[in-house]
């Protein structure tokens, strides 16, 4: 599961509501001249994001522009996130606030994609009046004929999973993207049926995209200049994939290597690993190949194991802490390791809650996304596990967690003062134009006087001081 963007975020001390809010992703503008205009509002986590960018290369084949203002939209999609109530209750009350939109143009299509669309399905048709079409994840090649069905005055809805849609064919149309870095989306679905997770029910079985389409799609990205690319999927770690007569068969390792070797000047990420299925073999890949960042989002969600059992993660507390080490020992301690943490899951104890604190410390992760524990309905903890955690205890919980956090990263960053790190210049720095921003190998963000520096270049820049969240430093030749 990546819960990359839906999280509340230490780094800024967001509130969940306030870390959605900012992290919804309107599309950029296209204008080839065709006749209506798509918006749409993208939530959750970065594969969502990719999603859109497949919707909307199907959505210009069919005749439709893409525009950044509402206003402007004969259709306005919203690509949603399930993963938490309160990522459902934003797009409600996105939804209320579209209806003015509606109200002065009475042909305004509004749909409802992706995971929210796939779990309330024809119901939410009912629930949300303005709502026209709702669409599964893994359904968008048949938008056009939905949008046909709605001219026609009818409502419709596409939710049907899939147990081969890759889209591994459709070019995306970069619209989340700065032209520097990019997400290639390498698998579908997930197979870990985790107790508090609604993922597997709104995205589907897993299956693995042709790993040849993948490199293909990072050649042409590095060939329109791009700098980076992001391997996405919900457990890139279990990629497999083989070629339809058995001959050839392709591992999340041997994937790595065939993107890395493209290019040493392209940066390559991925996200999300799974604890039980990341292997040394992609340690050593990884240690290989410079241009394959040392960064790896690695969610414990728990540091209990009996915890982790009622979770359904499949690994234990022993299990976890031999992959950090094995990853220290391969990559080194300056290899990045973020997670996911839940704080309050359902019998917790104060004892298995210390467990967490606990595993914090031996990782020393460099930054994590937390939450407290909400039900998802069809989930397995909602069926057969009593959410019996008061709401103050995990608030408290999880106050003491991001605390800890805060405390770790702020150390992690202290050992990055006085090293040079390379640095992919992103863009300007969020509070002056004077300044860039940029991410270094660990994934951690980087800020420093601009002088003659652009977006898409690489710069070596010494760290001279840093925040919990930020490294700031100088550019040295």
């Amino acid at each position: 599961m990546d819960t990359l963007i839906q999280s509340l975020d230490f780094i800024d001390n967001r509130t969940p509501e306030e870390a959605m809010a900012c992290d919804m992703k309107v599309t950029a503008e296209t204008n080839t001249g065709k006749n209506r205009k798509l918006y749409i509002e993208s939530y959750g986590c970065q594969m969502n994001y990719s999603d859109s960018e497949i919707v909307s290369s199907i959505m210009a084949e069919d005749g439709f522009d893409t525009t950044s203002k509402i206003e402007e939209a004969d259709v306005i999609f919203l690509n949603t996130c399930s993963i938490r109530e309160k990522a459902e209750k934003t797009v409600r009350d996105r939804l209320k606030q579209i209806r003015q939109f509606k109200k002065k143009n009475r042909d305004l299509q509004v749909g409802v994609l992706g995971c929210m669309a796939e779990r309330l399905k024809k119901s939410l048709l009912e629930e949300e009046q303005i709502v026209d079409l709702v669409v599964g994840p893994d359904a968008y090649r048949d938008l056009p004929n939905l949008i046909n069905k709605v001219d026609e005055g009818q409502k419709a809805v596409n939710v049907i999973l899939s147990r081969e849609e890759t889209y591994a064919d459709i070019n995306p149309i970069r619209l989340n993207s700065n032209g520097i870095s990019a997400f290639i989306s390498i698998m579908r679905g997930c197979d870990n049926m985790c107790s508090f997770c609604v993922v597997p029910f709104t995205r589907g079985r897993e299956r693995s995209r042709d790993a040849h389409s993948i490199v293909r799609e990072a050649q042409q990205l590095l060939e329109a200049g791009y700098k980076e690319v992001t391997l996405l999927g919900q457990n890139v770690d279990s990629y497999k994939w083989a070629s339809e007569d058995g001959t050839e068969k392709v591992n999340f390792a041997q994937l790595l290597e065939m993107v890395a070797k493209l290019d040493q000047n392209l940066r390559v990420r991925f996200s999300t690993s799974h604890p039980k299925d990341i292997t040394d073999e992609v340690l050593y890949t990884m240690k290989k190949y410079d241009n394959i960042c040392k960064y790896i989002h690695l969610p414990v969600q728990s540091g209990n194991s009996r915890v982790l059992e009622l979770m359904n993660r499949t690994y234990d507390r022993e299990w976890y802490m031999n992959r950090v080490t094995a990853i220290r020992n391969i990559l080194g301690e300056e290899c990045g390791i973020s997670s996911d943490m839940i704080a309050g899951f359902c019998t917790e104890t104060e004892e298995e809650h210390q467990d967490t604190l606990s595993m914090m410390d031996f990782v020393q992760y460099d930054y994590s996304y937390m939450f407290f524990y909400s039900e998802r309905p069809g989930t397995l903890a909602a069926r057969k596990l009593e959410d019996d955690i008061p709401l103050e205890v995990k608030k408290r919980r999880l106050a003491e967690i991001i605390d800890k956090q805060r405390e770790t990263s702020l150390n992690r960053n202290k050992l990055d003062i006085g090293k040079v790190h390379k640095v992919l210049v992103e863009g300007f720095s969020k509070k002056s134009e004077e300044h860039l921003s940029g991410r270094n190998d660990q994934n951690k963000m980087v800020i420093f006087p601009k002088k003659h520096y652009q977006p898409g270049q690489y710069v070596n820049v010494l760290v001279n001081d840093c925040s919990v969240g930020t490294l700031f430093g100088e550019a040295v030749d």
